[in-house]
Formats: structure tokens, sequence, C-alpha cells
């Protein structure tokens, strides 16, 4: 669990390069995509939050445990093919504060649900979080710029498992509060 997190860790440097999209992308498009869910807090926080939830859920049951974030990266690439695409929909911020509420209390609440179940609750909120993200790729390299974003996604995944199993080798509390900070931020963005 060390080394993984030493490896997380050094790619944080290159995260400084990022930037929220559009027509000006520092790089290549796989690492523009790559890097786009680490641009925006509340996709970050979403992203995290679905490895955190997965492995206090199953966190003795390791197959399980990686249904939800699977889910979440399938779906969040069908949502940016279908933006590349010209798909629209009216409702992605607020239905991504949504994820960041759901997602918190799921957490904070530490609800076990099927493993189907929550990948469910994690697919139907990465369409939104796809839509956003792929409205904001360069689409003239869709390939590489969705296989970055759902490596960047997976990544996000894993350092929420690692958080949530280093969280509870420390306290039960943490991933409540963890939670708790994340379903207050979605109710943020929804009041706002």
């Amino acid at each position: 669990m060390k080394r993984a997190l030493i490896a997380l860790a050094a790619l944080l440097p290159a995260f400084a390069f990022a930037h929220a999209g559009g027509d000006h992308v520092h790089g290549s498009a796989l690492f523009a995509g790559f890097s786009h869910p680490f641009t925006g807090l509340d996709h970050m926080a979403a992203m995290i939050m679905v490895g955190v939830w997965s492995m206090l859920a199953f966190r003795h049951n390791t197959r399980a445990a990686l249904i939800t974030p699977a889910a979440f990266a399938g779906v969040l690439l069908i949502g940016g093919l279908l933006a590349f695409s010209g798909v629209q929909a009216g409702a992605v911020e607020p239905m991504i504060a949504t994820s960041l509420l759901v997602l918190g209390l799921l957490v904070g609440l530490q609800v076990k649900l099927p493993a189907i179940v929550g990948a469910a609750i994690a697919a139907a909120f990465a369409l939104f979080h796809g839509l956003a993200h792929g409205a904001e790729l360069p689409a003239q390299q869709a390939l590489a710029a969705l296989s970055g974003m759902v490596a960047g996604t997976l990544t996000l995944h894993v350092f929420g498992m690692l958080l949530a199993r280093f969280a509870l080798e420390r306290s039960v509390w943490l991933p409540r509060l963890c939670g708790a900070a994340v379903a207050l931020f979605g109710f943020t963005l929804l009041a706002a």
C-alpha cells in the first residue's frame, strides 16, 4: 500500500500542468484526458468517493469492491463518447453536485448496498461526469483523450480505495468525516 501511495504522489507534479480543457491543450490529448479529472474539485472528489465507498462497502471482497469503480469508468467513457458526438444534457452540473451529495452520504453513513446497486448509482452519475468531460476535451483526438480520461478516473478510484484502507487503519471516523465533507460540498454546490 505504501508503494502505491508513493507512486501516486510521484505523479502529482504532472498535474500542475493540467487545466480545464477547451481548444488549448498542453501536451498530448492522452495527457489532457488523463489530467482532466484532476482539474475540477467536484469531479475529483466524486471519483475519489467512488473508490472510498467501494472499499468501505466491500473491504472483505475485492472483486465486489472493483465493480463500482469499473461501472463508473465504463459509463464515464460512454458519456464522453456521447459528448463528442454532440449529445448535451441540461442538468449536467446539478447532477455532478448531486453525485457529491449522494456519494458523500454513502461514505459518511457507511451505507452497504449490493454491488450491483452501488454500480448502478455510480454509473448514473458517471454519465453526467462523462458528458461534462467530453465537452471539454479535444474532440479531434477523441480516442487518446477518452483513454486518458478513463485512466485518470481509475487512478482517482484506486487512490480513494487506498485512502479508505489508510483511514480505516487510523480510525473508523475518518472516512465518515471525509464523506460528510464531500456531502456538504455537494449540498453547497446545489444550493448555489
